[in-house]
């Protein structure tokens, strides 16, 4: 299997008519694919952070994972995040799951579960009404470079 850069478009398609809880994200930095032959297995998109907490200009988030179940497409997907934000100068990535699930591919790409976060559901001006499962996140974390100590 191979990855390759897709149009944000292909990857919201892609998104919208197979991710099992969410649409697609609104932007991104990047979006990949990976494929073999020239069928598209899955798709992973990366931007700015949501929470604006941890916006701080070195961190990337991973916005949606997505695939057809083919094997180690996920891992793949998510080493490929993780390759490219390094590249472009990121030092930590994140992203979130539904606290259901297992994270076995982000634990395969060395992701740290970084606790329990966020709300089950969007307030205030930002509820838009979505249709999202009712439930808490994990927060998965991997540094790209080790994290710098704090000055005292």
């Amino acid at each position: 299997m191979k990855i390759r850069p897709i149009s944000y478009r292909t990857a919201s398609e892609y998104i919208n008519k197979y991710h099992r809880h969410h649409k697609a994200p609104q932007g991104q930095k990047f979006a990949i694919g990976i494929y073999q032959d020239d069928v598209l297995h899955g798709v992973a998109t990366a931007g700015r952070p949501v929470s604006r907490k941890l916006d701080d200009g070195t961190t990337c988030e991973i916005t949606r994972v997505c695939t057809d179940g083919t094997n180690n497409a996920c891992s793949m997907l998510y080493g490929a995040c993780c390759r490219i934000d390094k590249a472009m100068g990121y030092s930590r990535i994140i992203t979130y799951t539904l606290i259901s699930e297992n994270g076995a591919s982000l634990k395969a790409s060395n992701f740290t579960n970084d606790g329990e976060a966020g709300g089950t559901h969007w307030t205030g001006e930002r509820d838009r009404g979505q249709q999202i499962p009712n439930e808490m996140k994990t927060r998965w974390i991997r540094y790209l470079e080790p994290p710098k100590e704090k000055e005292k």
